[in-house]
């Protein structure tokens, strides 16, 4: 069991940062899959970013390759996600889940164990 807490969203224009934070109520595990999900109004959660806890091999979709940014802290605790460059098609709620068995970079929401409750972010033009 892990309890997950985002935070760290807000409201920004375009082409500025801003970074995500995940605090995991216990250190992830060498064989779990962390991943940061975003799901904008009327959509499903897609995968934006996901990073095996163990290797520390890190995988992005095209749609935002080169502007964010996976990580985990010493302690492996805190996940964040740092977003540069925002544009308008990023808005939407950010949620971070752990699954186990991470042996493929698959993102898709059923596979994952736990979710945090996510944090908003809006950006505008």
């Amino acid at each position: 069991q892990v309890h997950l807490v985002e935070s760290g969203g807000g409201s920004v224009q375009a082409g500025e940062s801003l970074r995500l934070s995940c605090l995991a109520s216990r250190a992830t595990r060498p064989d779990e899959c962390i991943t940061w999900f975003r799901q904008s109004s009327g959509d499903d959660r897609a995968g934006v970013a996901i990073m095996g806890a163990g290797s520390g091999s890190t995988f992005y979709p095209d749609s935002v390759k080169g502007r964010f940014t996976i990580s985990q802290d010493v302690a492996k605790t805190t996940i964040y996600l740092q977003m540069n460059n925002l544009k308008p098609e990023d808005s939407g709620m950010y949620f971070c889940a752990l699954r186990r068995n991470c042996d493929s970079w698959t993102m898709r929401p059923s596979l994952y164990e736990y979710w945090g409750r996510g944090t908003s972010v809006t950006v505008s033009s």
